[in-house]
C-alpha cells in the first residue's frame, strides 16, 4: 500500500496551467476517484503521479518517498506504480500471458517465478483460462483486464487508472466496477481513478476528488460530497445539483412561502441553497412553488423540471412517479438541503488526509 502526498503541484504548459496549486493527502490503500469536466487536469494529474510529466512546482510523495520536487525526479519504472490505460495498451502480437509478463521480464525475473506471478495475477481477474489467446480474440471487457493483470503481476503499491472503462458498454462498465471493487479488496493496493462519470466514481471510490479549472474544489468521502459540497461548484457538479441564491437570518433561510432552519455552512447572511432532485417532493402545501417546464422519464420515474417562483431563472429537478404536464403549476416540500456561502470563498480548496 501506498500513501500519496501532494503539496502545492502545478503544471503548466506555457501560458496554460492544467495543474493548479493542488496539495492533498491520498491515505494508503484507498480507493481515490478523480472526477470534473472535461479539461479539469485530472488526467494531467494522474501523469504527474505516474511520471509522465514533470511537476512545473511543488512536491508529490508516493508512500513516503518524494519523486518529484525542485531537486527530484524518479522516473516511471522506477515509482513501483502499475498503470491501466483508457486504450488497454496491449501487445496485439503477444498472448494474453505474454502481455501480463511483458513488465515481470522488464524486471528480470527468473522464468519459474514470472509464470507463476503471471497465473495467479489471470486467476484474480477470471482469465487463467484465456492465457494463451491473443488480444484480438478478446472482447473489450476482457481486453480491459488483460492489461489490469499486466499491472497486478508486478505487485504495485500503487495502480493508475486512466478512464479504463470509457471504451465499454453499460453492461460491461458495471462488470469491471464490480471487479474493480473486489480487486482493491484483495490486494489492498492504493488504486487512483481518474473518470469524467460521477456514477462510476461513486460507485467504487472510498475518497472522491472533484477537480474544477486546474484545482482541487473538495477532496471528501462520497456521502459527504453529496450531502455537504464545500463549493458551488462541487454543489451544482455532483449529483446534478441546483443553487439557488438566498438570505439567511438568525438561521432561518429566507423563502417566499416558509422560514426554514436548514443545516449548512451559514447562519446569518447571503447563502447558496443547494438542492438536488432527492432533496424534493411535490407536495400540497410546499415551501417553494413554481411551473413545471419540462420532464423526461429517468430510472423509471418521472423527473420534472420545475422553474420556481421568485427565486431566479433556475429549474429545480424532482423525481415523481406519476407524470405531471408541462405548465402545471406546483408546490415542492424541502426534505433536506445544505447552505454555502454566497459571497467570498472562505472554505478551503483543498483537503487534508482522510481517515482510510
Amino acid at each position: 500500500m501506498a500513501k500519496i502526498d501532494l503539496e502545492d503541484v502545478s503544471l503548466r504548459f506555457g501560458a496554460t496551467t492544467a495543474v493548479d496549486a493542488v496539495s492533498l493527502a491520498i491515505p494508503s490503500g484507498a480507493f481515490f476517484a478523480l472526477l470534473g469536466p472535461s479539461g479539469c487536469g485530472k488526467t494531467s494529474l494522474l501523469r504527474l503521479l505516474a511520471g509522465l510529466e514533470r511537476p512545473s512546482a511543488g512536491r508529490i510523495a508516493i508512500g513516503g518517498r518524494t519523486v518529484a520536487d525542485g531537486s527530484t525526479f524518479v522516473d516511471p519504472g522506477a515509482r513501483g506504480l502499475g498503470m491501466v490505460f483508457q486504450s488497454y495498451a496491449l501487445w496485439p502480437h503477444m498472448t494474453v500471458a505474454g502481455n501480463v509478463a511483458f513488465g515481470l521480464k522488464m524486471q528480470r525475473l527468473p522464468a519459474a517465478e514470472r509464470d507463476r506471478r503471471v497465473q495467479e495475477a489471470l486467476a484474480v481477474v477470471g482469465l487463467g483460462h484465456l492465457a494463451a489467446r491473443k488480444p484480438h480474440e478478446l472482447s473489450g471487457g476482457q481486453r480491459q483486464r488483460v492489461a489490469l493483470a499486466r499491472s497486478l503481476a508486478v505487485r504495485p503499491a500503487l495502480i493508475l487508472l486512466d478512464e479504463p472503462l470509457a471504451n465499454l458498454d453499460a453492461h460491461l462498465r458495471q462488470s469491471m466496477l464490480a471487479e474493480f471493487r473486489r480487486i482493491h479488496a484483495e490486494t489492498g493496493a492504493t488504486f487512483v481513478f481518474v473518470t469524467h462519470d460521477q456514477n462510476e466514481a461513486m460507485a467504487v471510490a472510498t475518497h472522491v476528488g472533484v477537480m474544477n479549472a486546474g484545482r482541487m474544489e473538495q477532496m471528501d468521502t462520497p456521502d459527504a460530497l453529496f450531502d455537504r459540497p464545500a463549493t458551488p461548484m462541487v454543489a451544482r457538479f455532483v449529483g446534478h445539483g441546483r443553487t439557488l441564491a438566498v438570505d439567511v437570518a438568525d438561521g432561518l433561510t429566507r423563502l417566499p412561502r416558509a422560514r426554514l432552519r436548514l443545516p449548512g455552512m451559514v447562519d446569518h447572511g447571503p447563502a447558496w441553497l443547494c438542492l438536488r432532485p432527492r432533496d424534493l417532493a411535490l407536495a400540497d402545501d410546499g415551501a417553494i412553488t413554481g411551473r413545471v417546464v419540462g420532464r423526461r422519464m429517468e430510472n423509471g420515474m418521472h423527473m420534472l423540471s420545475v422553474l420556481p417562483d421568485d427565486l431566479g431563472d433556475t429549474p429545480l429537478d424532482v423525481a415523481h412517479d406519476q407524470a405531471v404536464p408541462v405548465g402545471t403549476q406546483v408546490a415542492l416540500a424541502i426534505r433536506s438541503a445544505w447552505l454555502l456561502p454566497r459571497e467570498g470563498d472562505p472554505l478551503p480548496r483543498t483537503a487534508e488526509a482522510l481517515p482510510a
